[in-house]
């Protein structure tokens, strides 16, 4: 099976976030096909392995996608499809490349990982379960020439309000007044902090990710599901403390799943060095990016501490949209560049 069959037949089995397993098990019988040693680990990633030598080479993509199915089509050099993009394409582009057999000196490990979208159990599982390697790609889209250093941290909260209810006519301000008045005063708080930074990746970055509000007639509630995007200057701590300060009762704030810190890599590696080589084979001019999202990265390079990029084709502006689509020619250039770079990490001296 080619490069872009592996794509369409990943592409073709739905995997948004905790319905991972049929896409896990098409990839993992692909990678047996093509002479890896393969398992299902305890956490449902698909593990691929290929090669003896002394050098451990990482491939860390994710096969859950956002939820949303997509018809898998392809128009011209486009193929359609949930996944395309985040990050479907750049976990294929990781197996295809080391399918292509053996290097001398290295062992290379390809994971599917479940859960990035959601908890990341996937990540967490191999950051316990497997050997630091020596270099570690995370399969994320950043187009084929480029080379993402890093992403924001994050933390996401429960803004909530339940009172009484009161007559609209009143002065006294109901539950969605109460909630958005504390909203206000947490964007405030994001605004002056961000007068103080230029850049984009170094402000924080408030989002409402759902609000509603209900009465039953006794009571009135109000809540929003908030996330914010922070910044390497910004720890978890110091978010967690300064936002506890600017909420005020009855409004109540709960945090509602894991928080990871900001993190970005070194451009002084011998893994940046391999991938910039690898670019400029394939005629291309290489970039450097940092990322306004999350990763794996955020998970396993800070613990690991060894050499880390995310690779991989796509551009991340169609990440869960209805219009995710993934160009094959970049595609096919990032199966080139991934298999110099892999080369290139056992030859440089």
């Amino acid at each position: 099976m080619n490069s872009k069959e592996l794509l369409v037949g990943l592409l073709k089995h739905y995997s948004p976030t905790e319905s991972e397993s049929t896409a896990v098990n098409y990839l993992t019988n692909w990678m047996n096909d093509a002479g890896f040693e393969t398992q299902i680990d305890n956490s449902g990633n698909a593990i691929g392995k290929i090669g003896t030598g002394p050098i451990s080479i990482m491939l860390l993509g994710h096969i859950d996608t956002a939820p949303g199915e997509i018809s898998v089509r392809q128009e011209g050099d486009l193929i359609y499809g949930r996944g395309a993009v985040d990050a479907k394409g750049p976990l294929a582009a990781f197996a295809a490349a080391a399918s292509l057999g053996a290097i001398p000196g290295a062992t290379i490990t390809v994971i599917g990982a479940v859960g990035e979208e959601g908890d990341s159990r996937g990540a967490l599982y191999v950051l316990d379960n497997f050997d630091r390697p020596d270099f570690l790609l995370i399969g994320e889209p950043s187009r084929w020439n480029r080379i993402t250093l890093g992403y924001k941290g994050s933390i996401s909260y429960t803004l909530s309000v339940e009172i009484p209810i009161t007559h609209p006519a009143s002065n006294t301000a109901n539950a969605c007044g109460i909630l958005i008045s504390n909203w206000e005063s947490l964007l405030e708080f994001t605004r002056t902090y961000n007068t103080q930074h230029e850049k984009v990746f170094d402000q924080v970055t408030p989002t409402i990710r759902s609000i509603n509000s209900t009465s039953n007639g006794i009571g009135d509630y109000a809540q929003m599901h908030i996330t914010f995007r922070l910044p390497e200057g910004l720890t978890i701590n110091k978010i967690k403390d300064k936002v506890q300060t600017l909420v005020a009762a009855p409004a109540k704030l709960q945090l509602t799943q894991g928080a990871v810190e900001a993190y970005r890599a070194s451009k002084n590696t011998k893994l940046v060095r391999a991938a910039l080589a690898a670019i400029r084979a394939e005629d291309g001019t290489p970039n450097f990016v940092v990322k306004t999202g999350t990763s794996d990265m955020n998970i396993v390079s800070p613990k690991w501490q060894c050499p880390s990029i995310a690779y991989g084709p796509g551009d991340s502006n169609l990440d869960h949209t209805p219009n995710e689509h993934i160009s094959q020619v970049e595609y096919q250039h990032s199966i080139s560049v991934l298999r110099t770079l892999m080369k290139n990490l056992c030859n440089e001296k």
